[in-house]
């Protein structure tokens, strides 16, 4: 689904179902580095708590004995945190290597489609839509196409199987770099670490990968690696829901009672500082309206280049 981080200060652990260390919680901003933070208490969702740690939700009973905990269901506890100065929305809990593998590894696969599906019944059939190319992708490729000299040799970072890589079917060359070890589409040649240091590409795409990883700040480092003067690096992250409708609201962690997969919500702010910070100038930004798989939805899309 998206490529490794290399966070090498976290040993894996043997066990694949436990955390392989105490879990990492931020304490700084994600994207502007501030340490001016809104916080309040939200739950991790069940799927994704299984995938990462192994636990289960747990119903509090009248036979357990408790004299201080209430009867009901009880789940795993995180926090929203909000930066005061750019905006970021996001969990506090941020994954190692390791537990980004168990949440990732096999994405959409069998064994992942029937863990999410025993927890969120009805995913297998959405699950389903996602095996087509996305419409919007149009729109995409009409955005970058006036940026680009010619047919372009294409990187996806973190671009699945390259079902939704722009211009697959007219560029010079598709590659994708992932951490989900699926088969590739027709056309796509999948690439090791080792193999981007002898390619050149006139197109890196980061799509729909930044409200995933743990540090979007390290894996723009990452990206910026493999980039010339020349090459055009496009980003596209969702502008959720939740951010849009609240706009000017001055804390947003208070109603952020929930998180899944997008452990990061991005503002327009936060987005242009992060990229801003990685040593990136902003060529172009726009919000695009989008409907995925059946469901309206808003993208930041950027393209950016090396400063």
């Amino acid at each position: 689904m998206f490529a490794r981080l290399q966070l090498h200060d976290r040993p894996e652990h043997p066990d694949r179902r436990r955390a392989d260390r105490a879990v990492n919680i931020a304490e700084r901003c994600i994207c502007c580095d501030g340490d001016r933070l809104h916080r309040s208490p939200a739950v991790l969702m069940p799927f994704v708590a299984n995938r990462v740690f192994g636990w289960e939700p747990v119903e509090i009973t009248p036979a357990w004995g408790m004299q201080t905990l209430s009867l009901g269901m009880a789940y795993p506890l995180c926090k929203s945190l909000q930066c005061e100065v750019c905006g970021m929305l996001f969990l506090d809990m941020r994954f190692s290597d390791a537990e980004m593998d168990r949440l990732y590894s096999g994405y959409r696969g069998s064994e992942y489609t029937a863990t999410r599906e025993r927890f969120e019944p009805g995913y297998a059939a959405r699950n389903n839509l996602l095996m087509e190319r996305a419409a919007y992708l149009s729109q995409v490729e009409a955005m970058i196409a006036p940026y680009l000299a010619g047919p372009p040799h294409v990187l996806d970072w973190g671009g699945d199987t390259g079902l939704n890589t722009p211009f697959r079917d007219s560029a010079a060359s598709v590659s994708v770099f992932d951490i989900s070890g699926l088969a590739t589409a027709e056309g796509v040649k999948p690439l090791t670490r080792a193999d981007l240091a002898r390619s050149d590409f006139d197109l890196v795409v980061c799509s729909n990968v930044l409200e995933h990883v743990p540090s979007p700040a390290d894996l723009l480092d990452e990206i910026g690696a493999v980039m010339t003067s020349r090459t055009l690096l496009y980003l596209e992250v969702p502008l959720e829901a939740y951010v849009a409708e609240n706009l000017g609201v001055e804390n947003l962690a208070t109603g952020k009672k929930h998180w899944h997969e997008h452990v990061n919500f991005f503002t327009e702010t936060a987005l242009r500082t992060l990229i801003s910070r990685r040593g990136l100038v902003v060529v172009h930004l726009e919000v695009i309206e989008t409907q995925i798989y059946g469901r309206l939805g808003r993208q930041f899309c950027v393209l950016c280049r090396r400063a």
